[in-house]
């Protein structure tokens, strides 16, 4: 059974053990997120975009299907990072495919966006033609499928000092973007009605 599971056409996503991960984290806390977070890689016509990913060492058999993909692409790799805790494998993977990290737009392929979620120390990526936001910390998965806010002690070391109130306002512009999937880091996707999910979520 493939690692890498392909939910469009060039489009992937994977879950690892994260290493940091606590057993038992207390509810709304810090550390309250479940112990195999998601990565994605998106195939651009220019481009082979990996976006938070994480290959633990331990995971030869992930690490050879990344591989994979980026020798059948046969285009440069861009590693996108949304937010500072998701540096995950982006340095090994940068020196080991000769990647650029960079998310200045002029260096972003063809058909990848990035949105910046302003106090909220967050860049999500858009990827239009797929319909798929990314998000990093801020949006996670929640019951029956759905999404929900990040708990507000994840907001506490933000300048910006931002609650989920401001939160909510800060993510009302991707309701404008016509939202079908929203691949999470934490918790399950949202793999169809992604814009009726945000919907819910930031009404909530």
């Amino acid at each position: 059974m493939s690692a890498l599971r392909e939910l469009r056409p060039g489009l992937y996503r994977w879950t690892a053990r994260h290493p940091d991960a606590e057993a038992d984290p207390q509810p709304g806390s810090p550390a309250d997120w479940g112990p195999d977070v998601g990565s994605a890689a998106y195939a651009a016509r220019d481009a082979l975009v990996l976006v938070d990913p994480l290959v633990p060492p331990d995971r030869s058999d992930l690490q050879e299907e990344v591989d994979e993909l980026v020798r059948r692409h046969g285009k440069p790799v861009i590693i996108l990072t949304t937010l500072q805790f998701h540096r995950r494998s982006r340095d090994e993977l940068a020196a080991r495919y000769g990647a650029s990290t960079s998310r200045a737009r002029k260096t972003l392929p063809e058909g990848v966006e990035t949105i910046q979620v302003r106090g909220a120390g967050e860049t999500m990526v858009w990827l239009p033609e797929r319909g798929a936001l990314i998000p990093g910390d801020r949006l996670l998965g929640g019951a029956r499928g759905g999404l929900r806010l990040c708990p507000q002690s994840w907001l506490r070391y933000l300048p910006s000092k931002m609650s989920q109130a401001q939160l909510r306002t800060a993510l009302q512009p991707l309701l404008e973007l016509p939202v079908e999937m929203v691949l999470v880091s934490h918790g399950e996707p949202v793999l169809s009605g992604g814009r009726e999910a945000l919907v819910r979520a930031l009404d909530a």
